[in-house]
């Protein structure tokens, strides 16, 4: 029977991995109540210069900082979501505790994502990891994928400066979209997934 949502995983996997995301959100909103908001380091001085000297309402101010919060602590399931999502996928796996985020179970492909601004050490040892492993893996490709660049991009990852550059040749630094498209072998699959998931959440809501 073909797919309702997308072409690239089973239904039944999606709702899965919609449902743990649900979870996550659920725990994050029980986590930062307006009861225990105070209770965390929140500066209250600072609060009331903002409702004042900015003409917004105090209590609009206090529901726009926990929705921060909740934000913040939602990212990382976030990046799961997506884990399980390609995870799903026949020849891929979730990399679990390997260091990676996503591998081939032929050992032939090795990710970490990315979905926020790392500083350049951080990258620069994560290019380490993955070209100490190249070395490992030879027939291996090993991507650094950055979920905060929306256009197609694939490059071999160049890290240094003009006086000193270094690179290997199975090291590629990718957008998310584009690694999306090599994973499912369909053109465009991040942006059907998106389109996808008013109608997975309807579905999904009536549902549970």
């Amino acid at each position: 029977m073909k797919n309702k949502y997308v072409d690239f995983i089973s239904d039944e996997h999606l709702l899965y991995c919609i449902a743990n995301l649900h979870k996550a959100y659920l725990k994050a909103k029980n986590n930062i109540t307006k009861k225990n908001f105070y209770s965390n380091k929140v500066d209250t001085i600072k609060l009331t210069f903002d409702a004042q000297f900015n003409d917004i309402n105090q209590e609009s101010l206090i529901q726009a900082e926990i929705l921060r919060q909740i934000d913040k602590s939602i990212n990382n399931s976030i990046g799961t979501f997506h884990e399980q999502i390609l995870g799903g996928i026949k020849g891929f796996h979730v990399g679990n505790l390997s260091g990676f985020d996503i591998k081939a179970n032929d050992d032939t492909l090795f990710a970490i994502f990315k979905f926020e601004n790392l500083s350049k050490n951080i990258e620069e040892c994560i290019f380490e990891k993955l070209s100490n492993d190249a070395q490992r893996f030879k027939n291996a490709k090993f991507y650094f994928v950055d979920f905060t660049i929306e256009d197609k991009n694939q490059e071999k990852w160049i890290i240094g400066n003009d006086e000193y550059k270094v690179s290997h040749k199975n090291v590629f630094k990718i957008s998310g979209t584009s690694f999306y498209n090599i994973i499912t072998q369909t053109d465009d699959s991040l942006n059907l997934l998106q389109k996808s998931l008013q109608t997975v959440l309807t579905d999904f809501l009536t549902i549970t």
